[in-house]
């Protein structure tokens, strides 16, 4: 067994876990903050009952996301010594500033939110609405930037084999923060919206709770169409960055082993690393090229420029980021379906298309973890991208037998966390709008 090997598994294991949350609080939050304006705006109190509801789940939801965050800060100090002791001067500043400025901002009035409605006015509850979907943005922002700079690291020098900060503003803003932040915040906008899309489905299925079902429904699903369009223009913009700084890792994402000028976008494909070659590669002709440079005849650097023991784990990065794709396909054509039967008006009548709704809830988180996982272990075999390599990342007083123990330990308490999550969002959901509303405590 080796160590850090384990420390990897067990980073990625309790990491993927802890996403699922923050990405459905981001679309929720935004959610409850349209409702809260609807609200403000038209009085109508069917808007003020849909945010109660919503904001009971949110809170679930919340907690399981902070419960599972803490695992991954203590893991630097255990798993990952060596990275926090040269890095950490940088890395941890985002971390912290995460935890003082975005936590703490979302998790206080979020309390305000569960307890307060009948104790403050409606635009100071409007306020406390904004600063929670504000907090759960600035929390993801200061995570988003810490990450950056491990794909692509900026401001700062290397002295004394410790990476010291010159320049934050540089270090903060590097070369792929915005376009990361972007595609990561429209991906959990998409994640919320389709959930509360999915519930409502349910309902109307059931034929039950229609007075507030059916509103959610149209609401998240505009919010899903929209961020569905959108999320090709942030994921391309994200694309043509990794390109440029990371080319390894986009000739990794495209089973691209030669250098070509007017290269194809992959499609399908099973890249074999070891005789360096795609097979059944199908590609849209020059269109790569046309997507990265505006060019068809662009060059784009294939993974033989690259000396081998730099190319990341082939055959994952490249069905990792074609899963993610081929879901932000399927997401355009449910998307397209659903806005056809809102101009039809037969949206609520179409019982097919409610279950595929219904079914579909999962599917936005899976690609949000599919993208995540093409960007890290694209990256590989660097944990700071030519700085640090993650094999000498590692604590190295750390023994296999024990990172092992706690993979297994976390496997266990995790998913007893899952079941009791699932337990109480089904429970919240049979409930129903109505009675959450009727025996609501505040």
């Amino acid at each position: 067994m080796d160590a850090v090997f384990l420390s990897r598994i067990q980073f990625a294991f309790t990491a993927a876990f802890h996403f699922i949350f923050p990405t459905l609080t981001l679309g929720m939050g935004l959610l409850i903050l349209i409702n809260e304006t609807i609200y403000l705006k038209t009085d109508k109190e069917l808007y003020k009952n849909i945010s109660k509801f919503m904001i009971k789940i949110f809170a679930l939801i919340f907690t399981l996301g902070v419960s599972t965050g803490i695992v991954l800060e203590f893991s630097f100090g255990t798993n990952w010594s060596s990275f926090s002791r040269i890095v950490g001067d940088i890395f941890g500043a985002p971390l912290a500033a995460e935890g003082v400025l975005a936590f703490f901002l979302e998790s206080v009035f979020l309390g305000v939110l569960l307890f307060g409605r009948d104790k403050i006015s409606k635009k100071a509850y409007w306020v406390s609405a904004f600063l929670v979907f504000f907090g759960s943005h600035l929390s993801g922002l200061w995570i988003i930037i810490a990450n950056s700079w491990m794909q692509t690291p900026a401001g700062f020098v290397m002295e004394g084999g410790r990476a010291v900060l010159t320049d934050f503003f540089a270090a903060a803003v590097n070369h792929s923060t915005a376009q990361r932040f972007i595609h990561t915040v429209v991906g959990g906008w998409m994640s919320g919206s389709l959930f509360m899309a999915g519930i409502s489905a349910w309902y109307i299925l059931k034929k039950r709770d229609l007075n507030y079902a059916k509103p959610i429904l149209k609401l998240s699903l505009i919010v899903f169409i929209t961020c569905s369009f959108l999320q090709f223009g942030a994921g391309h913009y994200h694309a043509v960055q990794v390109a440029k700084t990371q080319p390894v890792k986009m000739a990794a994402f495209e089973g691209l082993w030669d250098t070509e000028k007017g290269a194809g976008l992959s499609v399908f494909g099973f890249p074999v690393e070891s005789e360096k070659k795609t097979y059944l590669d199908i590609r849209i002709p020059r269109l790569l090229s046309l997507m990265i440079h505006g060019n068809l005849d662009g060059e784009v650097q294939g993974l033989n420029d690259f000396p081998t023991d730099l190319h990341p784990p082939v055959f994952l990065t490249f069905q990792s980021y074609h899963v993610m794709i081929g879901l932000g396909g399927l997401f355009a054509l449910i998307s397209s379906i659903g806005l056809l039967l809102m101009i039809r008006k037969k949206l609520y009548e179409t019982d097919w298309f409610l279950k595929v709704l219904l079914f579909s809830i999962p599917l936005p988180v899976i690609s949000n973890e599919m993208g995540w996982m093409a960007a890290e272990i694209g990256r590989q075999p660097w944990i700071i991208q030519g700085v640090l390599k993650t094999a000498d990342a590692a604590s190295v007083v750390v023994p296999a037998w024990q990172v092992l123990a706690t993979i297994i330990m976390f496997t266990i308490l995790y998913a007893l966390l899952f079941l009791f999550f699932i337990k109480f969002l089904v429970a919240l959901i049979k409930k129903g709008p109505e009675k959450v509303i009727a025996t609501d405590g505040y």
